[in-house]
């Protein structure tokens, strides 16, 4: 319950004769003596019952508007003590939702606030749909770029923190059309950290390693940062579909001098050189995955067991030319048919160079499929060297045929084929 003084002030405040614009005078006094004078229990329902007043039928806009103003400044200056500050934010806020379009500027400001505290005690949720409420595409007032790129960003932040990545995807393609036009080096990274992070949430793994990897030379973030980040990137780039992209993905890692100082370079290191994987590599690597990077697919895998297959498969074929769907199973720990499957989608994807001759239950293999820097002159050298066999027994064969039409027919030779 408010103080009877505080009641009695605000009755006589209303009820007096005075304009509406002589009343705000002595609202913000009363505001000041509540403020200055309250103790933490009382602070509240004083505070509570002076928004009903301010917001009532009594009091019009001209004299609510500055008074809000005032209010909200002043709170803005005031401790959480138990939680009071919080309770009259919360109450205000839910005062003006109905009046939002009269008291657009209090209404930001005050959600701010709040998600303030929401943010110190670690109730991101909260905070962000404090701040998903705020006004930015208003007619009633000029909000700059920058003010919504923030907000933006900051509702990212806590929806990520929550767990929330779908939702803070539509946030993150809003900020989209507004970080070009950012001059803020910090805010930009908050962005592209919310980028990474929803990327690699959603399971773009190559995009996300992109964007980790471009963290990672930032000299905004601190040294530890940025090799945290280093290792996020070889992380996404271990758990994206095998193919050239991801390959291209691996020769950056594995060239970057900053890389065996990582935890994950030993992973690194064998998917670059196209290296077999076993289950003891997989099971150490799985150990740092987060909980969304080891979510299982329709089919029953996860990400990381569908990974570690389509690599074995490629490095498996750098070591064979040709290899049976029951020893390939054997290989990557697979029944056959469900290796072959494997196998078929990705020479189908063309991300594995191949045939499969399902009578004979064999798999042939071209080369890996356009993996980009080193397997590309792995490629070339294998064909180049089918040419040149070709050429080769070709050669012979003639050699073979000439000789013996030397021994059948000597004279036909002498005139027609030796010059």
């Amino acid at each position: 319950m408010a103080s009877p003084r505080v009641t009695s002030t605000l009755s006589e405040i209303v009820s007096s004769s005075a304009s509406q614009s002589d009343k705000i005078t002595p609202l913000q006094s009363l505001l000041s003596e509540i403020i200055s004078t309250s103790n933490p229990a009382e602070l509240t329902p004083n505070l509570k019952a002076f928004v009903d007043t301010v917001l009532g039928d009594g009091i019009t806009l001209i004299t609510s508007r500055p008074v809000m103003a005032d209010l909200v400044n002043s709170l803005s200056k005031l401790p959480n003590e138990n939680g009071s500050k919080k309770d009259v934010l919360i109450y205000l806020t839910e005062a003006l939702k109905p009046r939002v379009v009269s008291y657009e500027e209090p209404d930001t400001l005050c959600r701010e606030q709040l998600a303030d505290i929401y943010e110190t005690e670690n109730e991101n949720a909260a905070a962000a749909n404090v701040l998903m409420a705020i006004q930015l595409e208003s007619s009633q007032r000029l909000i700059p770029d920058e003010y919504r790129l923030k907000t933006y960003i900051r509702i990212m932040r806590n929806l990520l923190e929550d767990g929330e990545s779908v939702t803070a995807e539509r946030y993150l393609n809003r900020a989209v059309s507004l970080i070009h036009k950012s001059t803020d080096e910090v805010q930009n990274l908050h962005f592209l950290m919310c980028q990474a992070r929803i990327y690699d949430n959603k399971r773009d793994f190559l995009n996300a390693c992109q964007k980790y990897l471009q963290l990672s030379f930032s000299q905004v973030v601190e040294e530890t940062e940025r090799l945290s980040c280093l290792n996020a990137a070889i992380i996404c780039a271990v758990l994206a579909p095998a193919g050239p992209a991801r390959s291209r993905a691996l020769g950056t890692l594995y060239k970057d001098d900053r890389a065996p100082q990582v935890e994950h370079y030993a992973i690194l290191e064998k998917m670059y050189f196209d290296r077999l994987l076993s289950s003891e590599d997989v099971d150490a690597f799985e150990k740092s995955l987060a909980p969304h990077q080891t979510a299982r697919n329709a089919d029953g895998t996860t990400v990381l067991t569908r990974a570690i297959v389509q690599h074995n498969l490629l490095a498996a074929s750098r070591l064979y030319n040709n290899i049976g769907v029951e020893e390939l199973g054997v290989l990557l720990q697979l029944p056959a048919e469900q290796a072959e499957r494997y196998a078929a989608r990705m020479i189908e994807q063309k991300r594995l160079a191949g045939q499969i001759d399902q009578i004979d239950k064999l798999i042939y293999f071209d080369g890996p499929a356009g993996a980009g820097g080193h397997t590309d002159g792995a490629i070339i050298g294998r064909q180049t060297r089918k040419w040149d066999a070709n050429i080769l027994a070709l050669a012979e064969e003639v050699e073979r045929v000439t000789s013996l039409l030397q021994g059948e027919h000597p004279e036909f030779v002498a005139a027609h084929l030796v010059h």
